[in-house]
């Protein structure tokens, strides 16, 4: 086969198979070739043709299957070589998902693309605990930051003293920096008593949520034993999970 071929920039969705869109999995069934990361689920990988080539790229702290540099060559050589490529990732793409890399990446080939959105985890897992991240009487708006700093950016990622002044603060993969997080919204003016939720593993049945406050939710013991990915909910809103954690309402019920 010769010829540029297409490539589909798709989002998995947070966890649950069952929450990818519709032409989400069109995506995949339509694959020559797919390329997933490490939090994409073994059900939504079997979706593809059993004549398509499987390509795991996961990525876990400080362990990369591949670097993203040579991530972004693959896809382009496979979708050069005329190959239909689906490019699976958590979440959605354009979310602290380096799709924006990838596609600039085909751009610059001439390679045709799709962007096909995925559900992204900072709402749909707090969802799933029983978080509303806006609420009329609690939160007009939310912010998303990364819990990483940016390797090639210059300054750090996070304007902290904006970051302390959301309603409701999303941050994503931010376990491992978890005191470093708190300690800097304490340091601009973020309330100590604000409630905190930790939420490993969001939307799937090893789901763990660990609630606290921005002053201790650090030392909480039962925070030592969570495991990425782990999904941080900072503001009001966290305190309507008492009355809205529904899987465990439907668990009673069943």
């Amino acid at each position: 086969m010769s010829g540029k071929g297409f490539v589909y920039l798709t989002g998995a969705g947070p966890g649950d198979p069952k929450l990818i869109t519709v032409r989400g999995l069109e995506s995949i069934r339509l694959a020559d070739v797919l390329i997933y990361d490490r939090l994409v689920s073994e059900e939504l990988v079997s979706q593809a043709s059993p004549h398509a080539e499987l390509l795991y790229v996961g990525k876990a702290s400080g362990r990369h299957t591949m670097r993203q540099e040579d991530i972004n060559e693959l896809i382009a050589d496979r979708a050069l070589r005329g190959l239909t490529v689906t490019r699976l990732k958590g979440g959605d793409p354009f979310v602290f998902g380096r799709g924006g890399e990838e596609a600039a990446r085909l751009a610059e080939l001439g390679v045709p693309f799709e962007i096909v959105p995925g559900i992204s985890s900072c709402i749909a897992v707090p969802a799933y605990a029983g978080i509303p991240v806006t609420h009329r009487t609690l939160a007009a708006s939310f912010a998303v930051i990364t819990g990483h700093e940016c390797v090639g950016k210059s300054g750090a990622c996070v304007d902290w003293s904006w970051a302390a002044g959301a309603e409701t603060l999303v941050v994503l993969m931010g376990l491992q920096q978890l005191p470093v997080i708190t300690g800097r919204l304490l340091d601009n003016g973020k309330d100590a008593s604000t409630p905190i939720a930790l939420i490993q593993s969001g939307s799937t049945g090893g789901e763990r949520v660990v609630v606290g406050t921005l002053a201790d939710i650090a030392a909480n013991p039962e925070t030592e034993q969570l495991r990425s990915p782990v999904t941080i909910v900072i503001g009001p809103v966290v305190a309507m999970r008492d009355r809205l954690a529904w899987r465990k309402v439907e668990a009673l019920i069943s």
